[in-house]
């Protein structure tokens, strides 16, 4: 490892290396210089380490003039985030290309640092409070830099404690780390803290120049990306003589093919299946997950798969040709959530998704009840028949949360958003995603009392 960044004193100015670099970070920042550099990842090439570094060795101490050990306990783990969370700063939109969590950061919606100080210390315990609820299960992260200016921007002492407070727990399952629109701040900022960070770790991070270079590996679609990001990118496309895209020119509709299952409907599914309300990718993933040695696979349903086997696989399905899970648990299990993720409406219908959202306001006496109307009479008939063959399924999973750790808590966090989703006009919000978890964790735990018929 190099050695440690010392902060020392600069006999020109009595400046000490962490206030020089602060400068140079204010003019980055500000637009000084190349703000709209095309930048050419650290250390990436582009693939994604699965295992990670070290824990962090003898980093610099850096004083921060926020106290952050209210990180440590010092604060009640409810803490009203209301606030930050209606700023919009973090989002948690949906799933990557590999099936991982994505969690979005839009340095834009910073709020400016004014009369009113905006508390980071705060936004750093809000972080750290979203992120436990995925860092069990692998996750990837978007920040969207640009919006940060000289007047929004967190100090650098308070970009490192961030660094330290995201723990290997955190670390760990992060499987990529998206920094779009990079300028010289990021760079700097790379620079600064490189000592201190392995080259595994820098595997993970990749220079996103341009919103067509991100849709590689995510869906745009479901991102909801700032107004002036997207007007940016507009403009770096236009400065590098690149084709910008146009939303005038007509969409095609394509019509499936009669053996296509993802991105289908139940319904057409059903039409060419001999009206089997068991969709045939479903039923081959649940029968080859329905084993021993497949139940007890540590962290079935966390982990992520190859992205380019995953992607091979769903054509095939959707050509009706034969799927290999090449004696991986993980390649069925990712199938199965993506087939999930990609139906043309969710299992649970977007009419239920804001009856679903309220289900933390319901009394623990009455919840059995508003439970039991919503999938027995609610529902779509074979949405309930889906349904229930999934969740029975899950149910021997859980019988094995001693072997495999996929307590009915943790399959929740990973199924919740693959079965509940936001109507396409309102968007998935974090305030949602608690109780859409503890809705999907009640239909599991109680699912021998739910599904009755």
């Amino acid at each position: 490892m190099e050695a440690d960044y010392q902060p020392t004193l600069s006999p020109a100015r009595g400046l000490t290396a962490v206030e020089l670099l602060e400068e140079k970070l204010e003019l980055s920042a500000s637009g000084a210089g190349t703000g709209l550099d095309y930048l050419e990842s650290p250390v990436s090439d582009g693939t994604i380490e699965e295992n990670f570094e070290e824990a962090l060795v003898d980093a610099p101490v850096i004083e921060t003039a926020d106290d952050l050990a209210a990180l440590d306990g010092e604060l009640a783990d409810e803490e009203d985030y209301l606030d930050i969370a209606r700023l919009g700063i973090v989002e948690v939109v949906g799933d990557d290309s590999a099936g991982r969590k994505v969690i979005v950061v839009s340095a834009c919606k910073l709020p400016p640092i004014g009369k009113e100080v905006f508390n980071h210390a705060k936004l750093l315990r809000y972080l750290t409070h979203t992120l436990d609820t995925f860092v069990e299960q692998d996750y990837s992260l978007v920040y969207f830099h640009y919006g940060l200016t000289s007047k929004n921007k967190p100090s650098l002492s308070w970009l490192w404690q961030a660094y330290k407070a995201f723990d290997r727990k955190y670390k760990k399952n992060l499987k990529a780390l998206y920094l779009v629109h990079p300028t010289n701040f990021i760079r700097i900022v790379w620079q600064i803290f490189k000592p201190a960070i392995s080259a595994k770790f820098g595997r993970k991070m990749m220079y996103v120049n341009y919103l067509e270079e991100l849709a590689q590996y995510i869906n745009l679609d479901q991102l909801i990306i700032p107004l002036q990001v997207l007007e940016h990118d507009e403009q770096l496309m236009i400065k590098n003589k690149r084709c910008v895209p146009t939303s005038t020119a007509p969409t095609a509709v394509v019509t499936p093919i009669g053996t296509t299952q993802f991105g289908a409907s139940l319904q057409f599914i059903k039409e060419n299946n001999n009206n089997d309300p068991i969709p045939p990718i479903v039923r081959q993933c649940v029968e080859f997950l329905d084993t021993p040695d497949a139940l007890e696979t540590e962290g079935i349903f966390r982990r992520s798969a190859n992205v380019a086997v995953v992607k091979e696989l769903q054509s095939r399905c959707n050509q009706g040709l034969p799927v290999d899970f090449q004696c991986d648990p993980h390649i069925a299990a990712v199938l199965l959530k993506t087939f999930l993720r990609e139906l043309e409406e969710p299992l649970m219908t977007y009419e239920l998704y804001d009856e679903i959202t309220q289900f933390q306001s319901l009394s623990k006496d009455e919840r059995p009840r508003r439970v039991k109307i919503l999938v027995l009479e609610k529902l779509p008939e074979d949405n309930y028949q889906l349904l229930k063959y999934i969740v029975q399924f899950l149910s021997r999973v859980m019988d094995r949360s001693d072997l495999n750790k996929m307590t009915s808590s943790n399959l929740a966090v990973v199924f919740g958003p693959n079965l509940v989703r936001a109507p396409p006009s309102q968007g998935l919000s974090l305030s949602a995603i608690g109780p859409i978890n503890q809705f999907i964790d009640f239909l599991f735990t109680y699912q021998d009392k739910i599904f009755i018929i």
